[in-house]
């Protein structure tokens, strides 16, 4: 005669709890992993973006006033962000103690104890969206660098 198993039994049994314990586990631990891919993605996309920003800077350090060719040299340095924008670059003219700035270099200024120098300023922009809506974290997020370089003023 066959015994029919009651309840107790079930309880007893250890066969499956080795599966259970994982389907518990497993949605508590994707919680940072996805989180640390998240911060990741979103820290590769500043470096990528500063980079971008370098880059036109460096070409205004050689070419202070074509600011077009700086917004293509900065365009150029992150082929791989989409939706990316490069705000009008600046330049002007300073001492190079930092002192008496001059917007555009419309004139000279007046150095005392030091030559005057170019500053170029490029300021870069993207937006950011996260893998998941996490609380407390704004979604899509603007992140935003500038990259300012000098150059001696011939």
């Amino acid at each position: 005669m066959r015994r029919i198993p009651t309840m107790r039994c079930f309880f007893r049994r250890e066969g499956g709890s080795a599966l259970v314990e994982m389907a518990l586990i497993v949605p508590i631990l994707m919680v940072p992993i996805l989180g640390a891919v998240d911060f990741g993605r979103g820290f590769y996309l500043g470096q990528e973006l500063a980079s971008a920003a370098h880059a036109g800077a460096a070409y205004g350090a050689q070419n202070p006033t074509d600011t077009a060719g700086m917004k293509a040299a900065a365009l150029a340095a992150a082929p791989d962000l989409t939706g990316i924008s490069i705000a009008t670059p600046t330049y002007g003219c300073e001492c190079a103690n930092g002192s008496s700035f001059n917007a555009n270099c419309s004139s000279t200024p007046t150095c005392t104890g030091s030559n005057a120098v170019y500053l170029v300023s490029v300021t870069a922009t993207v937006s950011y969206t996260p893998l998941i809506k996490w609380p407390g974290i704004p979604s899509p997020i603007s992140i935003s660098t500038t990259a300012k370089m000098r150059s001696a003023k011939s």
